[in-house]
């Protein structure tokens, strides 16, 4: 099941991002007192009384201005709406209402989503109400008073939001077909794999980057067996990000992979691995997602003995993150390798199912830590009480210790990489939680 995804909208400078970092508990965003200052839309993760949303946090709306910025920033609003599931739609109390609120109401109206309207900048609320009455006047619902910048009212503006999260919204009917969704840089060659193993062209394909606007849903049946994959519209290069319309495309990446049991991040072979595939993995690594590493245009690359090592070290050395993950050198343009992404598929689709008992894992975990003693602190020394696997996709297991603060990352991973040494979790994350038991209360 996908999170449900709430936008947060509005002219410029009305505090959507003040907004957004209080709810995301961090400065993500960068707030400045200058319209426009927000040119790239951030999301976070966002728990409250039980649910989790993906929150967008976007640049400002304005929707009659000529200005290339701008332009771009109320079409990545755009995209945000018809994203959303629910729209949090900020004005501003002290300017009061404007003809734009007015038009960006007339936008929300016509998206038929459901939409919160939120009267920011009410600081003293008995000196201000009166400030809120004209918003009525947008026919969005009762506007909500809130302070971004004191965190006031937010709690009622998130319970008015949350409403609309036991209407179904961000789920999605469950399913035995595996979904993988392609995910990378724009013009890499994600349709053209999908048109490829479908053997016919389905998806619009174009050396104009950014040509999939939208994530396509596309069923793919192999070996008797179906898949579904997702086609997403690629992630651009901060450097391109100013010039083009593809700037709301991290989001849908993000709702892609949240939506997937398997990620396949394609690399153009020719331009080689960079920083936006770094961050693009990043994504699904978080989400514990099965990743596979598709290097396309392999066809195009000259080749010696070397040079399937020399790439795969240096894929390894930028996503050192990501030891796990499976590599593939293929070429949409010839078909070759193509058919072994099925089998990486299947591959990771087993190992994120994959169950460990107890009493292997902590023998494992004991003949570690003969080897290579637990790192100490002024004196004291962290201890490894037990470990289980509790949960599966992504395989997830609990260590218990003396003291939290003693088990350094390096250590954590050290038994990770133990556990892999033993069992294939190759194309899978693993993760580990943490927690503290005395001595008296270790089992026996």
């Amino acid at each position: 099941m996908s999170k449900p995804i709430v936008a947060i909208v509005g002219r410029p400078n009305v505090g959507k991002s003040t907004l957004f970092n209080a709810l995301a508990g961090e400065n993500i965003s960068i707030v400045k007192d200058t319209p426009g200052v927000t040119r790239d839309r951030i999301y976070a993760e966002v728990s409250w009384t039980g649910y989790e949303f993906t929150l967008i946090d976007t640049g400002g709306i304005e929707p009659e201005s000529n200005d290339i910025l701008l332009r771009q920033m109320r079409e990545q609003a755009q995209i945000a709406i018809e994203t959303a599931d629910v729209i949090i739609f900020l004005v501003d109390a002290k300017d009061g209402l404007v003809d734009a609120d007015a038009r960006v109401a007339d936008m929300l109206r016509k998206s038929h989503k459901p939409v919160v309207l939120a009267v920011n900048k009410i600081d003293d609320y008995l000196k201000q109400q009166g400030n809120i009455y004209e918003f009525y006047s947008l026919g969005l619902g009762d506007p909500l008073p809130i302070s971004s910048a004191n965190r006031q009212g937010i709690g009622d503006m998130l319970d008015e939001v949350a409403k609309y999260f036991g209407e179904g919204v961000g789920e999605e009917e469950e399913t035995e077909i595996p979904r993988i969704a392609i995910v990378g840089k724009p013009n890499v060659g994600k349709s053209s794999i999908i048109n490829r193993l479908l053997g016919e062209s389905r998806i619009i394909v174009s050396d104009i980057a950014g040509t999939t606007r939208d994530a396509i849903d596309t069923p793919v049946r192999w070996n008797g067996k179906t898949y579904t994959f997702i086609d997403t519209a690629g992630l651009r290069r901060k450097s391109k990000i100013k010039e083009e319309l593809e700037r709301y495309s991290i989001i849908r990446t993000v709702t892609a992979v949240d939506r997937a049991d398997v990620v396949i991040l394609v690399i153009d072979a020719v331009e080689g691995i960079a920083e936006q595939d770094a961050k693009i993995a990043g994504i699904a690594h978080e989400r514990g997602k099965g990743i596979v590493i598709a290097v396309n245009k392999w066809d195009a690359v000259e080749k010696d003995t070397n040079s399937v090592r020399d790439y795969s070290e240096k894929i390894r050395s930028i996503l050192s993150y990501l030891p796990y993950a499976e590599i593939l050198f293929v070429s949409a343009e010839t078909g070759q390798r193509l058919p072994k992404i099925f089998d990486a598929i299947e591959l990771v689709l087993v190992n994120q199912r994959r169950r460990i008992q107890t009493g292997i894992l902590n023998q494992i975990m004991s003949e570690a830590v003969a080897l290579n003693s637990p790192p100490t602190d002024k004196g004291k020394r962290l201890r490894l009480y037990y470990i289980t696997q509790v949960s599966t996709v992504p395989p997830t297991f609990v260590i218990f210790v003396n003291d939290k603060k003693l088990m350094h990352f390096s250590y954590q991973r050290y038994i990770e990489n133990k556990i892999r040494e033993t069992f294939d979790f190759r194309g899978t994350s693993l993760r580990f939680i943490i927690r503290e038991r005395s001595d008296k209360d270790r089992p026996d």
